[in-house]
């Protein structure tokens, strides 16, 4: 089992309106590097898309603990199983967010994409911040 952390950040607006924002999978597009993603398709409760190289990610709500975490599973279309737990927490209206993904990964597999995935979590991060 492989764990990548993405950067901790901090977002102009209080945990309510962040939870809420990343509750809605629709969102999602939004927070992903547009040139190196195609095929986008989304719900409110599940998204997939395809990664510049081929692999089509899959992502599903799992469950949310209200204005805290959100945890999101792979679906079965996913290259490898996984699951993204989104860690908020408010301090003086503001959010302070971070991304745990735990993935099931071979010693080979874990070397190929443990870094294209950190700096993919980082980016929703830093977008994240953006978008508010």
């Amino acid at each position: 089992m492989a764990t990548i952390e993405s950067k901790k950040v901090t977002v102009n607006a209080g945990s309510e309106a962040v939870y809420t924002f990343l509750s809605d999978l629709n969102n999602f597009e939004q927070l992903l590097p547009q040139d190196r993603i195609s095929e986008w398709s989304s719900t409110e409760k599940e998204c997939s898309f395809k990664v510049q190289g081929g692999y089509k990610i899959g992502l599903q709500w799992e469950r949310g603990e209200e204005h805290s975490l959100i945890v999101l599973k792979s679906t079965p279309a996913a290259p490898f199983p996984f699951d993204l737990n989104i860690h908020l927490s408010e301090e003086d209206g503001k959010t302070n967010g971070y991304q745990v993904c735990n993935a099931d990964l071979n010693p080979f597999l874990k070397m190929m994409v443990e870094k294209p995935l950190k700096n993919l979590f980082d980016y929703i991060a830093d977008r994240l911040v953006e978008q508010f």
